[in-house]
């Protein structure tokens, strides 16, 4: 006989009773997709694991307070992002790096066709090579969906701040994108 599913609602009602076994299946289930998230932020390994366990003590803490409104996966995923956010801020300055764009090469002279096609591996590799501030801003817009206001409260910039941001690492990600296809043919 099958072990039955337990749903969702179940498991975190099970996690607030302090159930150790609900606990760990709760982990089990979002670890592999939270560390994904936290390494969209840190470059090293070890800094998105550390986060991700901070994460889930700050998530297993607030769990009694989740109020079953939206995605429960989004709630874990805001808490995971302010934790890697919070990690980032320690390990590395979050400053731009005008030089960069001193660089012809870092400039977006070509654009991405529709038949470039990268894997999300490498597409993740062009990622993690932008600035941090870059990256930071492009993560938090493009693949969270924050606006730019909150991004702005977040990191403690400004929106415009945070509109540039953007507009630059799209402009290196293009050029990165373009070039790399260009190395594949």
């Amino acid at each position: 006989m099958p072990t039955p599913t337990v749903t969702e609602v179940e498991l975190i009602a099970a996690c607030v009773r302090g159930e150790h076994r609900a606990q760990r299946q709760l982990y089990d289930r979002l670890a592999g997709l939270m560390l994904t998230v936290c390494r969209r932020y840190l470059k090293r390994r070890e800094d998105a694991e550390e986060a991700l366990i901070l994460g889930f003590a700050k998530m297993f803490r607030a769990l009694p307070n989740y109020r079953f409104e939206g995605s429960f996966e989004g709630w874990v995923r805001r808490i995971m992002v302010n934790e890697a956010l919070m990690q980032l801020r320690q390990r590395e300055m979050m400053t731009v790096s005008f030089e960069d764009f001193a660089q012809p090469e870092n400039l977006a002279t070509t654009a991405a066709t529709a038949d470039t096609q990268l894997q999300a591996e490498d597409l993740m590799h062009l990622l993690a090579t932008l600035p941090v501030g870059y990256r930071t801003v492009f993560n938090l817009y493009a693949l969270e969906g924050y606006g730019h206001q909150e991004i702005a409260e977040l990191l403690g910039i400004s929106e415009g701040t945070s509109k540039s941001q953007l507009s630059k690492a799209r402009a290196m990600l293009q050029r990165r994108v373009s070039f790399a296809a260009v190395a594949a043919e």
